[in-house]
């Protein structure tokens, strides 16, 4: 009777034994990244199954390059593995990924990968793209090399963090880094609050490291340059041009203030240029590569300086109501699990809207654009603050619907120089050929290709996407004289990171080498349409032949008679097509930049509830708030950026004001 505990005792002994020598199994089976390629933070544990030290026959340790497609472009690795298969280096020798975004990503994904030796990793947030990109070539290597790609993907990684919660406080909590969230806090701060700044992706900055150019009415830049607008008349212009769904004294706020906000930004560092854009008064942002390093040094000097925190790589999950529906505070979750509980009086909400959230942007605007914006931009501010009680707007739906883009860009980047790839990107700017939607029959006079935001505005009323015609007399005239040859009455007006790579090429009078090789590899790559005759083109493009035939000859005889009776299009701008194919169709697509508004609020920036009296404690900046600017969509030039930094600076000084009266 003795001998069953003695019996069970062993038994348990030879468990422990047996458990400890799998934990030393596996630890052993961890190599350190070769010093080339150190992660960044320390490596989180990771869990893999029992049978992934086994190495394959097939299996020849070496050097191996692969490539897979990030948001850019192709991205190019070469990884190394030893004979133990470990993967001890992996080296990024191409792409064209954001700086400060995709580039960041693909770093983190590499020293998780190195550090943890597994292909089981989430997807950095903002830069999904980039980060399944270095994930799919290392895979690729691992299958060239013979690997147990099955073993590497098995090992989880275990979050260090996960199931602990961290308390926080703070007078001010600003959700977001983007120019409207930094600007919050740095005003916040500035005012002698204590502000605690979360951020869910490692970059600060957010679009602000993307645009080109803002809007500061009548800044000392401008108006030392000669020029000054008339306010009243732009206010006034402005309400009527929305249709007088919009709230004035907003407008008013930021057309008066945003100069100002000029100022604000040059005495913190962040440097912007006036540029007299046609009598309209933009402020070009400083190198693309200085922004995010800038805007660190500003939260530095106000908000950390003043005992507030910086925190990137945490997620905002809710916001913490009291009894009487009084916002005190924040959930987040940091990327290693930790819980996030913070505490404060003032609650600003900079989330960036929900331009990434295809689902979202369909059911509240029927449009199925291209995501311009970032990739972390999904709503979840959004759907935070109208549980916590905000109105959702009467115009929720609005979406900054900028710039054209050719679908063929990406995949021509990969078969001929940037120059050559972008010869179907610049058609689609200029107002010289034909368009027409899904049906085959034209929409517009074509001169809105003049102005970008006429331009995306006219195609997504007619459909996700329009045709852009161009036939062989005119691939002909192109390869003789350039833009030239077709008459283009100025260079495109795309943004100047669409045409940086080939700036140099980028003229009126530079003949277009291999155009029709261009074209037809557009063809072959899925992303246009060709036809012999019309008829064979609207065929191939699915196209309702007798509607674009009609429309074709139409249009033919507007270039004829030099009248456009139906769109009135000026007789410069109607160039022949020739009488004989072979004609292309180029898919152009509409690029959004943001979604548009989503919170209601007043000229404090407190979010408004269903009977437009604020949700205590909680404010709104940014593109979340900007619906109030604006009836059904953006219709502005550089108001997007100029308004970010300007409502976030009123909007993080009345947060201040706000807690520090408590």
């Amino acid at each position: 009777m003795r001998k069953q505990p003695l019996t069970r005792m062993l038994m348990l002994l030879l468990c422990l034994v047996m458990m400890l020598s799998i934990i030393s199994g596996c630890s052993s089976d961890s190599a350190e990244p070769a010093a080339s390629k150190q992660p960044s933070a320390a490596p989180e544990a990771t869990q893999q199954s029992a049978n992934s030290g086994e190495i394959p026959a097939s299996y020849k340790a070496g050097t191996y390059k692969a490539e897979a497609d990030g948001k850019d472009g192709k991205i190019q690795v070469e990884v190394t593995m030893d004979d133990k298969q470990q993967i001890t280096d992996i080296q990024i020798i191409s792409q064209n990924e954001t700086a400060g975004i995709g580039v960041e990503a693909m770093n983190k994904v590499t020293d998780q990968i190195l550090s943890g030796q597994t292909l089981s990793i989430d997807a950095v947030s903002g830069a999904s793209e980039s980060s399944q990109a270095i994930l799919s070539a290392v895979e690729d290597a691992l299958k060239q090399a013979g690997g147990d790609v099955g073993a590497f993907k098995s090992r989880t990684v275990v979050k260090a963090g996960q199931g602990q919660t961290e308390q926080l406080s703070a007078d001010v909590i600003v959700v977001g880094a983007g120019a409207s969230g930094v600007s919050a806090a740095v005003s916040a701060a500035d005012k002698g609050a204590k502000v605690i700044i979360i951020e869910k992706t490692a970059t600060i900055g957010g679009a602000s490291n993307l645009s080109w150019a803002g809007k500061f009415y009548n800044s000392s830049a401008a108006v030392s340059s000669g020029l000054k607008i008339n306010v009243e008349k732009e206010i006034s212009d402005w309400i009527v041009n929305n249709h007088w769904r919009v709230d004035a004294a907003a407008i008013r706020q930021y057309v008066t203030q945003s100069g100002e906000t000029y100022d604000w930004l040059s005495q913190k560092g962040y440097t912007t240029t006036f540029l007299n854009m046609g009598g309209e008064q933009l402020h070009m942002l400083p190198e693309y590569d200085t922004r995010q390093e800038l805007l660190r040094a500003m939260l530095a000097e106000s908000v950390e300086k003043h005992g507030g925190q910086v925190i990137t790589e945490a997620t905002a999950k809710k916001l913490i109501t009291g009894s009487n529906g009084e916002v005190q505070g924040v959930m987040a979750e940091k990327a290693d699990g930790t819980s996030l509980e913070i505490t404060g009086t003032s609650i600003v909400m900079a989330t960036g809207g929900y331009a990434a959230n295809k689902e979202m942007v369909r059911d509240a605007f029927g449009f199925e654009g291209v995501n311009g914006g970032l990739g972390q931009n999904i709503g979840e501010g959004l759907e935070m603050s109208w549980a916590a009680g905000a109105k959702v707007p009467d115009n929720f739906g609005g979406q900054m619907l900028h710039q054209t883009l050719a679908r063929a860009t990406e995949k021509l980047k990969t078969q001929y120089e940037p120059f050559e790839a972008s010869y179907p990107l610049m058609l689609t700017y200029l107002p010289n050929f034909m368009n027409v939607g899904s049906s085959g029959a034209r929409f517009r006079d074509e001169a809105s290709t003049l102005s970008s935001v006429a331009a995306a505005n006219t195609s997504a009323f007619n459909g996700p996407y329009h045709l852009v015609v161009i036939s062989k007399s005119q691939i002909d005239a192109l390869k003789a004289k350039g833009m030239k040859g077709v008459e283009a009455p100025a260079l495109p007006g795309m943004p100047p990171e669409f045409y940086q790579p080939f700036a140099e090429q980028f003229t009126l009078d530079n003949p277009w080498k291999d155009a029709d090789k261009v074209f037809d590899s557009m063809v072959v790559n899925g992303d246009g349409y060709k036809g012999n005759t019309i008829e064979e083109l609207a065929s191939n493009a699915g196209l309702n032949a007798a509607v674009f035939t009609d429309a074709f000859n139409s249009y033919q005889e507007a270039t004829r008679t030099g009248v456009d009776t139906e769109f009135g299009k000026a007789k410069e701008y109607l160039l022949p097509m020739g009488e004989s194919g072979p004609y292309y169709a180029i898919i152009a697509e509409i690029n959004n930049l943001g979604s548009v508004g989503g919170l209601l609020v007043n000229t404090q920036f407190q979010v408004l509830n269903d009977k437009r009296v604020p949700v205590q404690g909680l404010y709104a900046v940014g593109l979340e708030s900007e619906g109030v600017l604006f009836n059904d969509t953006y219709v502005g030039n550089g108001v997007g950026i100029g308004y970010s930094f300007t409502s976030g600076r009123l909007g993080g000084e009345d947060a201040a004001a706000h807690a520090l009266a408590k």
